[in-house]
């Protein structure tokens, strides 16, 4: 038996009926086939050319205990053999793949060649989306005050945005480029939230649906691969069942780059497995389309693609095999957009969107307290009269209008300058006159 200090530290769920997988203690409760499983364990000794049992049953991500009978049949069958024991009994034994067992595997290899995780059955995974979606009321105005204050924000934002977040429905940010919407909808990635437990692949008709993806996925529950072993972990200790892994909700972003393609089921012919959409890894959590208007396909190609899902609750895909599957849509979809709403669409088209929020341009106040937070957090001083100043040449005598993205941009030419320059550490009158100049285009051109 490990010391408790060897058990995974699991956060506090808001809830005592959120989803948390308990171990499997028998095949059928896995969900999965014998057949589906004998596949899965014979390819990963295959890849893995020599494997102990005991990370055998971690790569599957199943107690040791309902694969042994499995090892056992196999090795009377002459499909894997011993190498070596380290006294245990099969868990502590090296195990690998005879000429005959290589054989049983390239057929198998024709279906697909996923030796990861044993995956979660669809139904089972589609309880947990349930089980874990958002309960009513769970944004408070302290969280979102907490996920925002590293920015200066007008309260009236706030009073918009907090019941668009806390319905969970869709929600459209538009306005001006350079006022911030990108840096809103991700603040939302801050606030304090409870975790949710997503599998590694999902199975469907046969057919694996890859999930987990790093760049997506924060983990809350990663260990290092060689904290335990044969002698120091009992079974028992497991929390829950490995095929799951712990993590923040999602917080998934596309941009311009995004087409109808990338949001239905990827296939990858090397494996002959599926990659999961974007929607689906952000299940239980936040799908961010930006600059939206600027797809390869137009914005309401875009958006009707989410029409049945937004009002059924459910998405469907199919697999080249002609079978189909639908899944919860459990996603909160926000858009974030530099057009007008007309140039998006009309007013029928709109309202598949629940909630819209139009993100105006600072005032003066604003734009002068977004100034100052950004040079304290550069720890650069600003000279006395240097900021009045500049306001007053640049914005007032012109008519240019403030935008939330122009003191980041200024101070940031304003101190590769004073660099440059080797100039003392303050932002002066002209150190800004100079960086005002190098950060916009300006209105005359000469030949």
């Amino acid at each position: 038996m490990s010391s408790p200090a060897s058990r995974i530290p699991l956060p506090e769920v808001e809830s005592a009926e959120s989803f948390f997988p308990p171990v499997p203690q028998t095949i059928e409760e896995t969900g999965l086939g014998d057949t589906f499983l004998q596949q899965l364990i014979l390819k990963i000794i295959y890849f893995r050319g020599e494997i102990l049992g005991h990370d055998l049953a971690k790569c599957l991500g199943l107690n040791f205990s309902l694969i042994e009978s499995t090892l056992e049949f196999f090795k009377l069958q002459h499909l894997l053999v011993v190498k070596r024991s380290l006294g245990m009994g099969f868990v502590s034994s090296v195990f690998a793949l005879p000429d005959q067992g290589r054989a049983m595997v390239a057929k198998h290899l024709e279906a697909n060649t996923y030796a990861g995780k044993a995956p979660v059955p669809l139904a089972q995974y589609a309880e947990a989306v349930g089980r874990q979606k958002r309960k009513g009321n769970w944004l408070t105005m302290g969280r979102l005050l907490a996920a925002f204050q590293h920015m200066v924000i007008n309260p009236s934002v706030l009073a918009q945005i907090g019941p668009a977040v806390n319905s969970g429905k869709s929600f459209l940010i538009y306005g001006q480029p350079g006022n911030g919407k990108t840096y809103i909808a991700e603040a939302l990635l801050r606030l304090e939230t409870d975790p949710i437990f997503i599998p590694y692949a999902i199975e469907c008709q046969g057919q694996i649906i890859q999930m987990f993806d790093p760049t997506y996925h924060q983990r809350l529950d990663a260990e290092d691969d060689h904290e335990h072993s044969i002698w120091t972990i009992s079974e028992d200790e497991k929390q829950y069942d490995g095929r799951w892994f712990l993590a923040r909700r999602p917080f998934v972003v596309s941009g311009g780059e995004l087409t109808l393609e990338m949001l239905d089921l990827a296939y990858k012919p090397d494996s002959k497995i599926y990659d999961a959409p974007f929607q689906l890894k952000a299940n239980n959590g936040i799908y961010l389309i930006d600059d939206f208007g600027r797809q390869q396909v137009s914005p309401s190609e875009v958006l009707n693609r989410w029409v049945v899902p937004m009002e059924r609750g459910l998405d469907y895909f199919n697999f080249l095999s002609g079978g189909k599957m639908s899944v919860p849509f459990e996603t909160f979809l926000v858009f974030s957009t530099n057009l007008r709403p007309d140039q998006i669409g009309d007013e029928a088209f709109l309202r598949r969107i629940q909630y819209k929020l139009f993100l105006r341009s600072p005032g003066e106040e604003e734009f002068i307290q977004i100034f100052r937070l950004y040079c304290a957090s550069e720890d650069l001083p600003i000279a006395h009269g240097a900021l009045p100043a500049f306001i007053e040449k640049h914005y007032r005598a012109t008519g240019k209008m403030f935008r939330r993205c122009h003191p980041r941009d200024v101070i940031t030419h304003a101190i590769d300058l004073i660099h440059f320059e080797r100039r003392p550490w303050e932002l002066t009158e002209e150190v800004l006159d100079k960086a005002f100049e190098c950060t916009f285009i300006t209105d005359t051109y000469e030949s």
